[in-house]
């Protein structure tokens, strides 16, 4: 097992609080990791069968078998059991005892809010980071390579061929998670529209097209596209509001967590496919965003990324807040170092300081490019891609 980068905050948390929730996609490292480093607590998942039925027909004898405390697995299977185990931690709030873990965001959280709330600390491991797909002995060379495998562990781990995987856990992930989390009549439609999306990674999300493409109703896309964030396929980010005097867009943008996962589905299958592909810039703007959002969230900062456009087509693919400042960034796959890189960017600084807001700073500005130099320049900094990371917190 290769060290995940979100282990320190795992052991900050279960030190401070008596339960930890670590939620996240199938397939992204929960059960290794909390196995890992609590090997002394008993293990359960809700997945099996005979833990679910035991778990939901008598909670309370569930829970008694682990007068410690234990790793709970798919604890959103059987979401009444956080309800009985409230009173547990009541009456014993000793740190560290409880390690609940799950794959369906929405069910997860709601539960926890309800019945753990000032009980647990909510943490989220997705798929490896860039950082840590390196620490393999054997991962790709090149920016087309990263983007096409993606970071799920196992292919990493068992030195698996992505496509092979991803059509499996595409396969899994619509023919159960889809029937755990909703009603979903026509999987096959389904598949379409998880395929759509992935067309759009990188893009303003907008319901009308995705739903007539898809051939389906506005409400219906927007509860389908609920389901994928929920089991952290897709996330939407936010655009930046603030007040610059700009008409700015507010249709947030839409990214897939993990760019083999949108390779597979927009039908790449070798990684050399991406060097011309026509999605190549939106494919690796979601590396990017997606690289910088795990990076953020394995030190648990859940906040303070949006993206920057306004009605005159001035944009940033991302903008962080960070304690200094604003940081503007942009994802340019082009692998050559030049000045025209920064005009994007450029342009929406002059916005900043058009604007003379003094609640709002002057933005830094970095590049993420193809290439393999770092570059300080007077417009901001050219980032080498596998160095993505440095730019996470500004």
């Amino acid at each position: 097992m290769i060290r995940r980068d979100l282990t320190l905050e795992l052991l900050r948390a279960a030190a401070q609080a008596p339960a930890v929730t670590l939620t996240g996609p199938r397939q992204s490292g929960k059960t290794t990791l909390c196995r890992a480093f609590f090997p002394d607590h008993p293990y359960r998942t809700l997945e099996a069968p005979d833990d679910r039925a035991f778990a939901t027909e008598d909670p309370r004898a569930f829970l008694r078998q682990f007068p410690g405390g234990a790793v709970i697995d798919e604890v959103q299977r059987v979401p009444g059991l956080l309800s009985y185990l409230q009173g547990i931690i009541d009456a014993d709030p000793a740190h560290g005892r409880w390690i609940l873990t799950g794959s369906q965001n929405l069910a997860l959280l709601e539960s926890v809010s309800q019945s753990l709330a000032g009980r647990t600390e909510v943490l989220y491991l997705l798929p490896l980071a860039w950082d840590e797909v390196r620490r393999f002995g054997q991962h790709p060379g090149t920016m087309e390579e990263a983007m096409f495998s993606g970071g799920y562990p196992r292919i990493f781990d068992r030195g698996l061929d992505p496509s092979r995987w991803l059509r499996s856990y595409v396969a899994t992930y619509i023919e159960r998670d889809v029937r755990n989390v909703a009603n979903v009549g026509n999987l096959a439609l389904f598949q379409r529209f998880v395929e759509l999306c992935a067309g759009r990674t990188g893009q303003l999300l907008n319901y009308s097209s995705l739903a007539g493409d898809c051939g389906i109703s506005q409400p219906t896309a927007k509860a389908w596209l609920s389901i994928l964030e929920a089991t952290f396929i897709v996330f939407r980010l936010p655009a930046f509001h603030a007040s610059l005097r700009k008409r700015l867009v507010k249709m947030p943008k839409l990214y897939f967590h993990d760019t083999g996962l949108a390779c597979w589905l927009l039908g790449i299958r070798d990684p050399g496919q991406l060097r011309s592909h026509p999605l190549r810039g939106p494919v690796f703007e979601t590396w990017v965003v997606s690289e910088i959002v795990k990076h953020r969230l394995n030190r648990g900062e859940t906040r303070g990324l949006s993206f920057y456009r306004d009605r005159n087509g001035a944009e940033a693919d991302l903008v962080i807040e960070g304690s200094d400042g604003l940081v503007l960034v942009e994802a340019k796959a082009a692998a050559t170092p030049t000045s025209s890189l920064f005009r994007g960017a450029e342009r929406v600084r002059r916005h900043f300081a058009d604007a003379g807001n003094p609640e709002v700073p002057l933005p830094e500005v970095a590049v993420v490019y193809g290439g393999d130099e770092l570059q300080e320049r007077r417009q901001g900094r050219l980032v080498p891609w596998q160095h993505v990371g440095t730019v996470s917190f500004g």
